[in-house]
């Protein structure tokens, strides 16, 4: 075991060259997935160093960009003859979980970094099935090809909006962000209320409506470079966790975009989400990876806590008392489910073989996300109650960890929804729109 100075606690070692810190959540890592696990390993260190007064201040350290792009992180799941590593989703969730017990803010950034991959692998993907026209195959693989070269080859980071504020009813997310065709490309106007990395990226995926229409079939995605004129950021925010993630939003104001920079193929982001493995566009597990490392590490520190500190009058370690070793038990259940949660998640969607169909895989995923959510919470939950009011610093991993995790509770759809869209298509074979638009 190797001491976390984020944590407090002790942690799986690193040190081995067959033990990366990914491996307790993946525990069948290939050789080249060990590889690309002791990559993750080795900006551990940076992360635990900034994460204490990264939650303070609520900043993202921007030294981590660096960190990330010269460990090649950049690059994860980003095929080899496009720069990068050529990870999978196995990769993509043993780096998250590893990140986040070290620092759960910046790896939820990373994540939504390396998410991007999706908007260049999917349109391939999409060609592959068949499912774009003679004529239409030449746009969608230059767009899917340029994206996958800006993080491979060009090592840059780019960040993924899709959310809006605006809602309706129906539908968990509402695209109001509009695009309308101009000479050479497109002007984009609108307003993204949740998108990690903000103002650190070098650029944003953007996902609009075209103004032609107002369906499914008439969003598009945009590849934006930070500086271009017109991107603004929103007003920041002070969360109550996750406070690292620079997650407050751009703002879109006449914002051009250059058609070779645009993906407005009519049914583009649909074909992109018929080909993933599992919903919207997949790998969204390895999101809920992030606060599987986090209740890792919060569980870890409280152990270490609990076993190593001793009565004033005996030997005995405070965690031998028969209420400790009660919330020790309700720990270790809680983080045990998560993790049950998540591989048979991730192994759904990864198996070379089908082992469900897709409508099924989403299903699993919609009750996966609130379980694994709850369940990280409650670790947090027990892990303040056993480790007392003395662990309740806010700058103190008990803290941290409990606020981070509070934050599952609310990422994307809280633990009911899922739950709901699930029994609807158990019951009826179908489930809520996932996406919709605001019309004009």
């Amino acid at each position: 075991m190797t001491r976390s100075p984020a944590s407090g606690g002790s942690l799986p070692n690193t040190d081995s060259n067959t033990s990366p810190r990914g491996g307790v959540l993946i525990e069948d890592l290939t050789e080249a997935e060990l590889e690309r696990a002791h990559r993750v390993d080795s900006v551990l260190p940076a992360l635990a160093a900034s994460a204490v007064e990264a939650d303070r201040s609520g900043e993202f350290p921007i030294e981590h960009v660096k960190t990330i792009s010269e460990a090649g992180l950049l690059g994860l799941t980003v095929p080899v003859e496009y720069g990068g590593l050529g990870g999978g989703l196995r990769d993509l969730a043993a780096a998250t979980f590893a990140m986040a017990t070290e620092c759960a803010s910046t790896s939820l950034c990373y994540f939504f970094q390396c998410s991007g991959s999706s908007r260049g692998l999917l349109p391939l993907a999409a060609i592959d099935a068949g499912l774009f026209s003679d004529d239409e195959i030449p746009i969608v693989r230059a767009f899917g090809e340029r994206v996958l070269r800006r993080m491979g080859d060009e090592c840059r980071w780019i960040a993924n909006f899709a959310s809006e504020s605006v809602r309706t009813k129906g539908t968990a997310v509402t695209i109001a962000t509009e695009a309308s065709r101009t000479d050479g490309g497109w002007v984009i106007n609108g307003v993204k209320s949740f998108g990690c990395a903000t103002g650190i990226a070098d650029d944003y995926l953007v996902t609009a409506k075209l103004d032609t229409g107002d369906t499914v079939a008439d969003l598009a995605v945009f590849l934006i470079p930070r500086d271009t004129p017109g991107v603004g950021e929103r007003i920041k925010w002070d969360a109550v966790g996750m406070r690292a993630t620079a997650t407050h939003g751009i703002t879109l104001e006449d914002v051009f975009v250059p058609d070779e920079d645009s993906l407005t193929v009519p049914d583009s982001f649909v074909n992109m989400t018929l080909v993933s493995r599992g919903s919207f566009v997949g790998n969204q597990v390895a999101l809920s990876s992030v606060y599987v490392g986090a209740a890792q590490a919060i569980y870890d520190f409280a152990m270490n806590y609990l076993t190593s500190t001793k009565y004033a009058n005996s030997d005995d370690p405070i965690g031998s008392s028969d209420v400790h070793r009660q919330l020790i038990g309700r720990m270790r259940s809680h983080l045990d489910t998560a993790f049950l949660w998540a591989r048979r998640q991730i192994a759904l969607e990864t198996a070379d073989h089908d082992i469900l169909a897709k409508g099924d895989v989403v299903a699993n995923w919609r009750i996966a996300k609130g379980e694994i959510a709850d369940n990280c919470f409650q670790v947090a939950v027990h892990a303040m109650k056993a480790c007392g009011t003395s662990n309740t610093g806010m700058e103190g991993p008990i803290s941290r960890g409990f606020r981070d995790l509070s934050m599952a509770l609310v990422q994307g759809f809280p633990a009911e929804r899922g739950r709901l869209e699930a029994a609807s298509y158990l019951v009826s074979g179908s489930e809520g729109a996932q996406f919709g638009t605001l019309k004009s």
